[in-house]
């Protein structure tokens, strides 16, 4: 298992970490998906041989929040 880290804005809305934990939760490979709604981050546990960061990152672009930087531990 591999953790990322995505650093973003703040959210500004409740409804915004829910839409982001269901997405990036639903890729297959994912074991949780946790957003900081104060701080901006979105925290994720994953299967490296199942899905890659790129994918993590693009699932939620694709929702129309940018990424500003992300880091894998």
């Amino acid at each position: 298992m591999k953790k990322v880290t995505f650093n973003m804005e703040p959210f500004t809305c409740p409804s915004c970490v829910k839409k982001i934990e269901n997405a990036v939760g639903g890729v297959g490979g994912v074991q949780e998906a946790r957003v900081m709604f104060s701080s901006g981050r979105v925290h994720v546990d994953f299967d490296e041989s199942r899905v890659d960061v790129n994918e993590l990152e693009n699932t939620i672009v694709r929702l129309g929040y940018p990424v500003l930087s992300s880091k894998v531990s």
